[in-house]
This record gives C-alpha cells, sequence and structure tokens, in this order.
C-alpha cells in the first residue's frame, strides 16, 4: 500500500519538531550507536484506546530517513488493545532512534485526544447528545487536533474565527440590546450567507431574547445548572432551528444535543457525574526494559537491537 500523504500544514509541523529535536545533530546516536548497524522497532500500545496521527508518525521516520522502510497495520481512528502492531520500522538504528521521540509526541498527544474523545462519545451514547469540539487547540495544531476529535467519534466544531461567528458575552459589552443584535446578524447573513451564527446565552432571560431574534442557528446555553438547561430547552418548543448546546456538562440529558467539555482552567467548575477522565496525552512514562522496550502509556516503541551491521560491497559488488 503506497504512503499517505501529509497536508503542507502538518509537514511543516513535522519539519520544526525535528529541528528543535535534532538541532545541529544527535550526538548520542552518532557516538554510540555504529553507523552500519540496522534495527527492527515496532509501534504498539500498552493500553485500551483509539489511535489518531498514525500517519504522522509515520512521515517523520520518512522524513528523518528516506530508505526506511515503514509499513502501517492499523490506522486513525481504530480502537486497539495492548499489543497490537501499529507499525513496523526497519533500518538504520541512527535514524529509528532519532526519529523516535517525534514520531511519539505527535501520536502519543493526538491518539490522547482521540481516546478520551471517544470516552465522552459512550458516555452520551444512549442520548441524542454529539461531542463538539473548540478552538482551544494546541497552537498550530488546531487541524490535527480536530482530526484527532472526528477520530474519537466527535463532532467538529468552528476551525476558526472565519466559518461560524460565534457572539459571547466579551462581544455583547459593545452593545448587547436586541436591536443591534438583529441588525447585525441580517448584515452578516447578506454579505456572509453561508457563515452560520451562534449566540451564547448565560440566562434565561438571554435565552428568550435570542430566540425572539431571526436568523438565529444556535444558542449557546453557558454555565447553567441542569434545571436551567431543562428550562431553557422547553422554551424552544416545536422550533425546527438547530438546537442549543450545552458546554457545561457532558451531557443534560434534557434535549440539548451540542455538548462540549471543558478542561484545564475551568476544571475546578465541573461537578462531573462521571468522573474525571485523563487528559490528552497522561500518563505517559518512559521506562527502559532489559529487553529494550521503550513504553509511553498508550503507545510504546519496542526496539530489537542489534542485527548484523549492512554488508558493505567493495570493488565488482562483492561483500567485503
Amino acid at each position: 500500500m503506497p504512503a499517505e500523504t501529509v497536508s503542507d500544514n502538518v509537514e511543516t509541523l513535522i519539519n520544526l519538531a525535528l529541528a528543535e529535536d535534532f538541532g545541529s545533530g544527535d550526538v548520542t546516536s552518532t557516538y554510540f550507536v555504529p553507523e552500519h548497524l540496522t534495527a527492527r522497532a515496532i509501534l504498539t500500545p500498552r493500553k485500551k484506546g483509539v489511535l489518531s496521527g498514525v500517519n504522522v508518525a509515520a512521515e517523520v521516520f520518512r522524513k528523518v530517513d528516506p530508505t526506511l522502510k515503514v509499513e502501517v497495520y492499523l490506522h486513525d481512528g481504530e480502537a486497539v488493545a495492548p499489543g497490537a502492531v501499529v507499525m513496523l520500522i526497519e533500518g538504520s538504528a541512527r535514524s529509528i532512534l532519532g526519529a523516535e521521540r517525534t514520531a511519539l509526541n505527535f501520536i502519543q498527544r493526538l491518539s490522547g485526544v482521540a481516546t478520551l474523545t471517544r470516552q465522552y462519545v459512550k458516555a452520551v451514547s444512549h442520548t441524542s447528545a454529539r461531542i463538539l469540539d473548540t478552538r482551544k487547540t494546541t497552537p498550530g495544531y488546531r487541524l490535527l487536533e480536530k482530526a484527532a476529535v472526528l477520530h474519537g467519534g466527535g463532532t467538529n466544531h468552528r476551525m476558526g474565527l472565519y466559518d461560524r461567528a460565534m457572539v459571547k458575552d466579551n462581544h455583547l459589552m459593545t452593545d448587547g440590546n436586541t436591536e443591534h443584535l438583529q441588525e447585525c446578524i441580517n448584515r452578516l447573513r447578506q454579505e456572509k450567507p453561508g457563515v452560520e451564527i451562534q449566540l451564547e446565552a448565560d440566562t434565561l432571560e438571554q435565552v428568550g431574547n435570542f430566540l425572539k431574534l431571526e436568523g438565529v442557528d444556535h444558542i449557546l446555553l453557558d454555565n447553567m445548572t441542569p434545571e436551567m438547561l431543562k428550562q431553557a430547552v422547553a422554551m424552544r418548543g416545536g422550533r425546527t432551528t438547530p438546537p442549543a448546546g450545552s458546554q457545561r456538562r457532558r451531557s443534560s440529558g434534557y434535549g440539548s444535543r451540542h455538548c462540549g467539555i471543558r478542561r484545564g482552567l475551568r476544571l475546578r467548575r465541573l461537578r462531573d457525574p462521571l468522573g474525571p477522565l485523563p487528559g490528552p496525552g497522561a500518563g505517559f512514562q518512559r521506562r527502559i526494559t532489559p529487553h529494550r522496550s521503550t513504553r509511553h502509556g498508550l503507545v510504546q516503541f519496542q526496539r530489537r537491537i542489534p542485527q548484523r551491521p549492512a554488508a558493505q560491497k567493495g570493488p565488482g559488488g562483492k561483500s567485503l
């Protein structure tokens, strides 16, 4: 199967990551690993999870050394169990060791995002809710992390400031009266008809006011209690416009279909009925075992070293 290509954005990230890691060169491998030593390595999970970033990790190895043989057996979005072989890499030991950390940095973080997303998706699988992501992504990694959300079964919200108008309390500080809002909505609808419009409501009074406006696609219910969510959903009545979303909990259970999860600095404000979950990349540990297996949480990297050095050729193509 031919190698899958990565986007220009991802290729730029790979180049930046390798440049910051290699710097002027891998002094450890240069001085402690024989130049002609070859090796075979496998990428394998040590825990259950969902893969993401497999092609990115494979591209890292190819970028470091195009002569490496890289075979991918499992792909993004696949659920994996401990011991499954995700990828096989063969070739120069120096090249494999040099690419290892950068490749793992990509696949570990992205698989962590996909795995965590899958847990939230399963938590609301008995409802009609969908799990949405946000723009709170690692700078430069937005396309990769939003792809990881999809691999975990989640749904992408807006990609940036350009593809959806999201009017929050900070925007409403300038002029939040409904007449002004309606004028802004009408102008946006006329000039950019393909852009969806979402308003953020902190109170039930705001919900009532926003429901009277024309041209609103979504109302986001922010930091509301379950009882407030229930009342807000009831206020929708039989409207056919897209339902409101809650960024308060995994699922309100009262008809809100779009749910986001706030973590990080906002974690203390959550009272999560399903209990805390590990964040993306959490629990990854580095451990060297006697058989030279380097383990990293969800994904571990096993190296079989050494193999016999590649035979050097002399005049006439004969092995030396």
